[in-house]
């Protein structure tokens, strides 16, 4: 099967604020480290309900981020709930899990509260609900970003290395989408990359080059392996038509543990920060001395889930 593929992973299974806190990279300039976003702004804010308080979103990104809720005067019978959510794309939010403020009321106003976001999502922002009368209060972020001016090179590192692990176990990690190409039916047709989530399609292409679509129901998938399988349905049989001579099926599947960080395995997340990790410390190799494998840890990681090539 020969691959391409269609849509990249949309972020790395490790941070370049993890890759640096695993090699101890800070600047220690603490102005440049650090920045202040407000998600809510503070002022007095009327009554209103179920969270229709809607704060602007801040791109979480190569940050590690505190969430504070200042809270002024808070008339009498008025409260402020208070809490984070969280997006992949800025358009579907969901809540932090343990990300809501304690509720704010006369009793407890004027104090500043304090939510440490351990999440990897992209967006984050804060929502609130204000019952009774308007209260003062605010949400904001402070992000730090350990400053270094290798950031560039970190980053490239962290996609050479995991595009080396990628390889070196044939798995995909973060979602992403494939196309393999196929030159006729074979009885049964092992996807690459796992895990796989869904097969997209399946396409066939004739003498005349024209597209055929493979319906859903005239095939069946098995993921239970370390590679899935394709074949066709019960009762059913892979299409009769002459194909093309090269390329004359195309079978478009989405693959990875899923669109988080954290949905990759923690044993795949360290060898990708070992191997990051000695790319930055041997990046020159210009004495045939300092010439060196690959860690062996990162392969011996690997090793336990690494899946033969198809």
């Amino acid at each position: 099967m020969r691959l391409t593929q269609i849509t990249p992973p949309t972020i790395e299974p490790v941070s370049l604020v993890e890759l640096k806190d695993h090699l101890r990279i800070d600047s220690g300039d603490l102005a440049a480290a650090l920045t202040v976003e407000q998600t809510i702004l503070a002022g007095s804010h009327g009554v209103v309900l179920a969270y229709g308080l809607v704060g602007v979103s801040i791109g979480t990104l190569g940050y590690s981020i505190l969430a504070i809720l200042m809270a002024g005067t808070c008339g009498g019978g008025g409260s402020v709930d208070a809490k984070l959510q969280s997006s992949m794309d800025g358009a579907a939010w969901t809540d932090v899990v343990g990300g809501a403020f304690p509720t704010v009321t006369p009793a407890n106003d004027e104090t500043v509260y304090e939510i440490l976001y351990t999440g990897l999502a992209i967006y984050l922002r804060a929502v609130a609900t204000v019952a009774g009368v308007a209260c003062e209060f605010g949400v904001s972020f402070i992000l730090r970003a350990p400053v270094s001016l290798e950031d560039a090179l970190l980053s490239g590192f962290i996609t050479a290395a995991r595009q080396y692990c990628e390889g070196y176990q044939n798995r995909a990690y973060i979602t992403q989408t494939w196309e393999g190409a196929l030159d006729g039916w074979p009885e049964i047709i092992d996807v690459p990359l796992p895990p796989l989530q869904i097969v997209d399609s399946i396409e066939y292409y004739g003498t005349d080059g024209l597209s055929n679509l493979l319906l859903p129901a005239e095939y069946q998938e098995d993921v239970r392996g370390y590679k899935a399988r394709i074949t066709p349905a019960y009762g059913k049989h892979w299409p009769t038509l002459t194909l093309q001579p090269l390329s004359g099926i195309v079978v478009t599947f989405t693959t990875g543990y899923g669109l988080l960080a954290t949905d990759v395995p923690e044993r795949i997340r360290t060898a990708i920060k070992l191997l990051a990790g000695h790319l930055y410390e041997h990046r020159e190799a210009t004495d045939i001395k300092e010439v060196r494998e690959v860690a062996f840890a990162v392969n011996a990681l690997l090793g336990l889930d690494r899946v033969g090539g198809v």
